[in-house]
């Protein structure tokens, strides 16, 4: 008999596919998978064959106001910590927990790093824990400085080295402190130890912490967890999909088109970002795809020319290898489909992890970074130019996507999963 294993995760569907990728994985090697998440991604969830349970906070678009204030980049981290997961904590808690105890308590537990429920209930029930990160960024090491949403000029002093970035992240870590207090006082009232920094070092597993991205991007530092492993990225190969007939027969009409394409969450506050795509395809004399979510906002506002297509969505496994160069947002999940692909990628970061993965991408080569408040045609063009006429950015993406091909970021962590699972599993 498999093992029982709970995979809990918040947010986009890039926090999503690792955990489905792994999932099913683990369900392949016999094991008995449940993913804890969101209400929101049931149907999804479901349809593939794997156990859901619903845990809060619930995500939704439908509210465009605060969703725009969710991932705007100098606060939007802190709002969505502080407004959205904290005020739910113990919601969080009482769902998860009820996830691990379903028919008989779970044998492992594997965590996303806004799950902050899963430190305690790993601490109060005894079952093996597994925590996980999704990009580099989010080790905040001195000695490999992620590039940060709220102050990304800071980049620029990457050069003074790790005991200024260890002072520097010791300062801006400081206000979080205050922010976890939820944390402080549910573990007081379930009589848990106290903890001095849930947001950032103790939400890594003492056992096993996997980092569920490629060494390509980003390497072990010696002020990572001992215990982490660089696993590479888990794709997720979305079962029975592939492109529409009116997709298959645009890319198969002409040159490679360049896709634009802002993930599932950003795509709900896109601004100005589509009419500036089609403006910018227009003075390349290039062909365009346009994947525009379900937003009635992002439908051109004239009927397109010959040369572009929107379509509401398209599985980025099977039409980024078909692209020139992609045009981004910089979420992790589409970073690491566009690198996968071989393709380069100018990368429009609008909050969270997205300047600090577009950053890594253009020092590998593989693309450039263009900042949303520069997003006029004119530039975008200027952009996409020099990636198309300098060979060196087909190059270095063509190389780097062979590279990740050989990879098996599944195979690898549940082959440490399988590992921590060998190991009794404490007891309360």
């Amino acid at each position: 008999m498999g093992h029982r294993i709970v995979l809990t995760t918040h947010g986009s569907l890039g926090d999503l596919h690792p955990y489905l990728a792994l999932a099913l994985g683990l369900k392949a090697r016999g094991h008995q998978p449940l993913i804890a998440t969101s209400e929101y991604y049931r149907r999804t969830i479901e349809a593939v064959g794997l156990e859901f349970h619903a845990i809060r906070p619930d995500i939704t678009y439908t509210d465009k106001e605060r969703h725009r204030r969710l991932n705007e980049p100098k606060r939007g981290l802190e709002r969505e910590i502080r407004e959205v997961i904290f005020p739910a904590l113990r919601l969080m808690y009482e769902d998860l927990l009820a996830a691990v105890q379903h028919n008989g308590r779970a044998d492992l537990l594997i965590s996303q790093l806004l799950i902050f429920a899963a430190p305690i209930i790993a601490e109060q029930t005894g079952i093996r824990w597994v925590s996980t990160e999704l990009q580099p960024g989010a080790f905040v090491s001195a000695y490999d400085p992620p590039v940060l949403a709220p102050i990304p000029g800071l980049a620029k002093w990457r050069w003074l080295g790790p005991s200024f970035h260890k002072a520097l992240f010791r300062l801006l870590m400081l206000p979080s402190r205050l922010w976890s207090t939820p944390v402080r006082q549910l573990r007081r009232e379930l009589h848990l130890s106290s903890v001095t920094d849930p947001l950032f070092a103790e939400r890594h597993s003492p056992q096993l912490v996997l980092a569920l991205f490629s060494h390509l991007i980003g390497n072990p530092q010696p002020d990572w967890p001992a215990q982490t492993l660089v696993t590479g990225f888990p794709f997720y190969q979305e079962p029975g999909s592939s492109l529409s007939p009116e997709l298959r027969q645009f890319l198969d009409g002409g040159e490679p088109p360049i896709v634009f394409t802002l993930g599932s969450t950003i795509v709900w506050d896109a601004d100005n970002f589509y009419a500036e795509s089609i403006a910018a395809a227009r003075k390349l004399g290039k062909r365009a795809v346009l994947l525009i979510g379900h937003d009635p906002l992002n439908l051109p506002q004239a009927p397109l020319e010959e040369h572009v297509l929107a379509v509401p969505y398209a599985p980025h496994a099977h039409l980024f290898p078909q692209a020139s160069v992609v045009v981004h947002h910089g979420g992790i999940g589409t970073t690491g489909q566009a690198l996968h692909a071989g393709k380069p990628a100018l990368i429009v970061p609008y909050g969270g992890d997205q300047f600090d993965n577009g950053a890594r991408v253009e020092r590998l080569g593989a693309g450039r970074v263009l900042l949303r408040k520069y997003y006029r045609a004119d530039r975008v063009a200027v952009e996409l130019r020099q990636m198309l006429e300098n060979p060196s950015y087909q190059t270095s993406a063509a190389a780097i996507g062979q590279q990740l091909q050989q990879e098996d970021g599944v195979g690898a962590a549940s082959d440490a999963i399988e590992e921590q699972l060998q190991t009794k599993t404490r007891q309360k």
